[in-house]
């Protein structure tokens, strides 16, 4: 059994114990929506009748995580099922929590849900579609529609904003036009919600399908000026035409993020930071555009976002060598054996080659160098690429030299020699060292 078919087998376990203790039980939310469109979810939520203390009992592995909105985690062997009480909310002060919660009927539970396509239930025992919203008739019709005024859906919590981009960009929806007029008045808005969800979200975006899509609708919208004003600044600058053929730098920065196929979200975010740097690098000579350095100033740009958007520390560094190390590869064919093995051994490197390949792909096309790092990367393998190294510290002490900046010349020199196919072994190395670095007399 599957991975997809346990967790679904195991969420309709959970509906069974739950109806065979008399509470009404269905499946809920996007799982539904998948299932209705034939997709596998990967996860399963359920909506019961049941306490948030009745589950409790029911269930020994089972722990509350939102006593307040009745949502209880059912352990489960294939991973965790969601169980939440039909409730209502209400008074939504922050934007984003209800200040009021009352447990409820179905029906009154899907009447609270953000969108048509996410209110339905479905019976796993029956195999009967519960849907009171119209979810069907708007997955026939490829819309994202808001469950009744979509102002007051907006206004309850913000990141439904970014959520309704995210799902029709996904499924290549449209968004029905009073849900669409009420998440443009709303967008100001959406920087009231917390850097960590909307990052987030901006990952679940960006890491799907038709991501390109997605920062369209972002711009559109009036969503992606109060969010990301760096990526904004794109829209209208211009590139060579003999290098860029599909146009400004938005739009490549577009083109690449629907080319991407499951990207790691730090790949993902490189990518639509990769050019930040141009905007303010443009300049114009003899009717030549250049953006000189601009991956270095885009490095230092997709650093600040990645900390405003509270990443982790490991995720804001390997984003900003993304963007900093991304110019590199044209030179790959020219580098010194040295120098390229030191690309070759940047931490994630395959994220490094992809956004490479998504660059040329979504402007002249031209994959000479990405092939020939393919095929290097075939012909060398780790140990040629990153070998040890052949002296430490602790064995120039040992040959006679004082700690200090002379070490990390010397190591340095060692290390370049290796890599270029020098130096091949320890003995080699001792000899180097006393031959172009012999030790200082000892004072006295």
């Amino acid at each position: 059994m599957s991975d997809d078919s346990a967790r679904c087998h195991e969420a309709g376990e959970v509906v069974r114990r739950l109806r065979a203790a008399g509470h009404e039980s269905y499946f809920a939310g996007g799982c539904v929506r998948d299932l209705v469109m034939g997709l596998a979810p990967h996860d399963y939520d359920v909506a019961t009748s049941a306490r948030p203390e009745q589950v409790l009992s029911l269930f020994a592995k089972a722990v509350a995580v939102g006593a307040a909105f009745g949502v209880v985690q059912v352990l489960m062997p294939a991973g965790p099922v969601e169980v939440a009480t039909f409730r209502t909310e209400s008074g939504y002060s922050d934007g984003r929590r209800p200040d009021r919660v009352v447990f409820a009927s179905a029906r009154e539970d899907v009447a609270r849900r953000d969108f048509t396509i996410n209110g339905m239930l479905f019976d796993p025992l029956s195999g009967e579609v519960l849907d009171w919203v119209g979810g069907r008739e708007d997955i026939r019709r490829r819309t994202v529609r808001a469950i009744g005024d979509p102002r007051a859906r907006f206004a309850e919590d913000r990141l439904r904003l970014l959520r309704a981009i995210r799902f029709a960009a996904r499924f290549e929806y449209a968004i029905e036009e009073g849900t669409y007029a009420a998440l443009c008045e709303a967008a100001p808005g959406v920087v009231e919600v917390s850097a960590e969800r909307i990052r987030d979200e901006l990952v679940r975006l960006l890491c799907a399908p038709h991501a390109g899509r997605g920062l369209r609708l972002l711009r559109d919208t009036g969503l992606l000026q109060p969010i990301l004003p760096e990526v904004a600044a794109l829209e209208g600058v211009e590139q060579p035409p003999q290098f860029h053929p599909e146009g400004d730098v938005f739009e490549h920065t577009g083109l690449m993020l629907d080319l991407a196929r499951n990207p790691s979200p730090e790949l993902a975010v490189a990518v639509l930071l990769h050019d930040v740097g141009k905007p303010q690098t443009q300049t114009f000579a003899e009717e030549r555009i250049r953006f000189d350095e601009h991956d270095k100033a885009g490095e230092e740009i997709a650093r600040d976002v990645a900390r405003r958007l509270k990443f982790s520390g490991e995720q804001i560094e390997q984003i900003a060598s993304l963007v900093g190390n991304h110019m590199r590869f044209a030179m790959v064919q020219r580098m010194k054996l040295s120098t390229l093995k030191r690309l070759l051994a940047l931490p994630g490197f395959e994220d490094h080659l992809e956004l490479h390949r998504l660059d040329c792909a979504a402007s002249h096309g031209k994959m000479d160098h990405y092939e020939f790092l393919r095929r290097t990367l075939s012909e060398m393998s780790r140990e040629e690429i990153e070998p040890p190294p052949l002296l430490t510290g602790r064995d120039l002490i040992e040959l006679g030299y004082r700690p200090g900046p002379q070490f990390n010349v010397i190591l340095s020199e060692l290390r370049e020699e290796q890599l270029d196919g020098r130096l091949a072994d320890r003995a080699a190395a001792l000899e180097y060292v006393r031959q172009r670095h012999p030790p200082e007399p000892s004072p006295g």
